[in-house]
C-alpha cells in the first residue's frame, strides 16, 4: 500500500527568518544612503543589519523553518553588504584600494566556491563540514560563538576604518580597537583560503570519481 503524503502549502518567501533577512536587505540599503554624509545613521543601520545575521539562523532553526533559500539569501546579503562597504572605503582610501578589492574578490570566491562544493557533493548544507576536512572550517562553522565573533569582529573592523575617515584622530582606544578587530579580520581571510582550497579538492575529487566512472562506461 502506498502511504498517503501530505503536501503542506508553504510559502518559503515569508518564513519568519526569511522576513528578518529582507529587513536586513533595507536597512543596509539605507545605511548605503547614508555612507557619505551621515555616519551616525550609517553606522547604526549598517550594525543591526549585520546583528540581524545572528538573529534569522537560530529564527529558522526555532520556527522549523530553515530553507535552501534562506541560506543563500544569508549569505547573499552578507557578501553584498560587506562589498558595499569595502567599495566605499577604496574611495575613502584610494591608496589601499587594491587591497580593497582583493579582499572582495577572496570573500565572493571563498564563499561561492564553498557552497557550491557543498552542493554538489550532496551536503545539506555548507555549514555541515565533514569530519575529514579542515579542522579551522569545522570550528568556524559549527561553533556559533566562534563565527559570530569571526563575522562580528571582520565587520567591526571595515566599520573603525569607515568612522576613521570622519574622525581623523587617533587615540590609544583607537590603536587597541584596530588592532583586536584587524587581527580578527586576518583570521577570517585566512579562513576564507581555507575554503578554496578545501573547496577545490573537494571538487578536483569529484572530478576524478566523474571521469573515472565515464572511462568505465566507455568500455562496457
Amino acid at each position: 500500500m502506498k502511504k498517503d503524503m501530505t503536501v503542506v502549502d508553504e510559502n518559503i518567501f515569508l518564513f519568519i527568518p526569511n522576513l528578518i533577512g529582507y529587513t536586513r536587505i533595507i536597512l543596509a540599503s539605507l545605511s548605503l544612503y547614508y555612507m557619505p554624509f551621515h555616519p551616525k545613521v550609517c553606522v547604526s543601520l549598517y550594525c543591526i543589519s549585520c546583528l540581524l545575521d545572528a538573529v534569522d539562523g537560530n529564527a529558522a532553526r526555532y520556527f522549523n523553518q530553515c530553507s535552501k533559500f534562506g541560506a543563500v539569501l544569508d549569505m547573499v546579503t552578507d557578501r553584498c553588504t560587506t562589498t558595499c562597504l569595502l567599495c566605499f572605503l577604496s574611495l575613502t582610501y584610494p591608496e589601499w584600494t587594491i587591497l580593497f578589492q582583493f579582499l572582495i574578490s577572496l570573500d565572493f570566491s571563498s564563499h561561492y566556491m564553498h557552497m557550491y562544493s557543498s552542493m554538489i557533493s550532496g551536503s545539506s548544507s555548507h555549514k555541515k563540514i565533514d569530519k575529514k576536512q579542515s579542522w579551522f572550517l569545522q570550528i568556524y562553522y559549527t561553533n556559533n560563538i566562534v563565527l559570530f565573533l569571526m563575522c562580528g569582529g571582520n565587520e567591526l573592523f571595515f566599520v573603525l576604518l569607515y568612522v576613521l575617515h570622519f574622525s581623523g584622530t587617533l587615540n590609544m582606544y583607537w590603536y587597541i580597537a584596530l588592532a583586536i578587530t584587524g587581527t580578527v579580520c586576518f583570521a577570517k581571510q585566512f579562513i576564507n583560503i581555507i575554503q578554496i582550497v578545501n573547496a577545490s579538492k573537494t571538487l578536483a575529487s569529484i572530478d576524478k570519481e566523474d571521469r573515472a566512472k565515464s572511462l568505465i562506461e566507455k568500455k562496457n
